[in-house]
């Protein structure tokens, strides 16, 4: 089990962290750390449930690293994600949700241009005169 935390933890860039506190630790770390720990059950689906918020451009950039990276090695990953940049650049389909309520499904690209999540996000285009 050591060899094996040890190996994600390499792979997350936290091997030097490996003996620290995860209270003292930068919150993106600890965002990261939470990750490893998901990944030492070796899952077959791992959801991640808001793995970005609160954290910064760079943080957020090496987080979407991550994501890339587990997926194209295999693994399936659900995403509850409210940053739409990190969503789209990592998902092969989203579902969207308004109030809770479903609202579209299908590939960023699709996604981007539903009128329908358009409305929601963006409010109705009205005319000026």
């Amino acid at each position: 089990m050591r060899l094996k935390a040890r190996a994600i933890l390499d792979k997350f860039g936290l091997t030097d962290k490996a003996g620290w506190p995860v209270s003292i630790l930068s919150y993106g770390d600890r965002k990261r750390v939470e990750m490893a720990r998901a990944l030492v059950s070796v899952p077959r689906l791992l959801l991640l449930d808001e793995p970005v918020a609160g954290l910064n451009f760079e943080e957020t950039a090496r987080i979407g690293e991550e994501i890339r990276r587990l997926h194209g090695a295999g693994l399936t990953i659900l995403l509850v994600e409210h940053d739409m940049d990190l969503v789209m650049s990592v998902s092969d389909q989203v579902a969207v949700l308004d109030g809770g309520r479903f609202i579209a499904f299908g590939t960023p690209r699709e996604i981007r241009f539903n009128p329908r999540v358009i409305e929601a996000y963006l409010g109705r285009m009205s005319a000026t005169a």
